[in-house]
């Protein structure tokens, strides 16, 4: 079996489980093995049948079209990004491929510029490839780091220091597994990505349970408040300029929120200013 179709009967049974019948129209129809819907319920609104629809979810649908996976994530009331992922799962949406990174001189000028507020280099895979100094001290001195180990979700799943910094984890920790289950779709084969949740996978109970939920989502600018250990409570506008979407290449940035995070990050600017005001992984500077 394709494990790509698979992942996407997986994703589609997860969403029909959370679907209920009043949420499309229909009477709760008595006694149910899940508070979803029946496979026959969606197959009816999808207007397809209910052996192909059955199939669908066991990942062995030969040649499933555009239309039917509109028909079926409008039915499960899926958003744009949801419905987006079903699309790449059924193969019917183009993927992106990820040339190696370089940091450039202009983007490491970019960095420097964006003191003293925390700002990083991220690449498709949550990977940290340059930060400015204010980012880099934020939690702990991120050049502590093994170049393997600097990456967000790798960072925010397993590392006592980053996790307790994310106040909201309830909120910021399903996102993260659902933007990483989102985009691990747009690079079949990459072993990058493969390794990277094979490890959260090992080595992260929640990530597991979050991972099992099949949702996804996409990027959004959104307020973050962190406790960290070097500047004191923040609370920050968390937000992503792309320097080529193509590559999934971003600047995060996190700019205050109120007059206390400002002073609090200056005054962290002002702590570290001795120490370079940008540094990067070895294998991303140009030569």
């Amino acid at each position: 079996m394709d494990e790509r179709m698979r992942e996407l009967g997986a994703f589609l049974r997860a969403h029909r489980e959370k679907t209920s019948p009043a949420e499309v129209g229909l009477p709760p129809g008595g006694r149910r093995r899940t508070p979803g819907l029946r496979r026959e319920e969606v197959a009816a609104l999808a207007g397809v049948g209910v052996t192909w629809y059955t199939w669908l979810e066991q990942g062995r649908a030969p040649g499933v079209s555009d239309q039917v996976i509109e028909a079926v994530a409008r039915v499960l009331r899926m958003t744009d990004a949801e419905r987006h992922h079903a699309l790449v799962l059924a193969g019917r949406a183009p993927v992106a491929a990820a040339p190696p990174m370089v940091i450039r001189p202009e983007q490491a000028e970019l960095l420097e510029s964006l003191l003293p507020f925390p700002a990083a280099i991220q690449a498709d895979g949550y990977e940290i490839v340059a930060a400015n100094r204010t980012y880099r001290f934020l939690f702990h001195d991120l050049d502590d780091y093994a170049p393997e180990d600097r990456n967000c979700a790798w960072l925010m799943f397993t590392d006592p220091v980053w996790n307790a910094a994310i106040v909201d984890r309830d909120v910021v920790l399903p996102e993260i597994a659902a933007r990483l289950r989102a985009r691990r779709v747009e690079h079949p084969g990459d072993p990058r990505w493969d390794l990277l949740i094979a490890r959260l996978h090992d080595a992260s109970p929640h990530f597991r349970e979050l991972w099992e939920r099949y949702e996804v989502a996409d990027d959004r600018p959104s307020i973050r408040r962190y406790r960290s250990p070097a500047a004191g409570d923040l609370t920050v506008h968390f937000q992503s300029l792309w320097l080529d979407p193509a590559r999934g290449t971003r600047v995060i940035v996190m700019s205050p929120a109120d007059a206390r995070t400002r002073e609090r990050l200056e005054r962290l600017a002002a702590l570290t200013a001795s120490a370079p005001s940008w540094t990067a992984r070895e294998d991303v500077l140009a030569a």
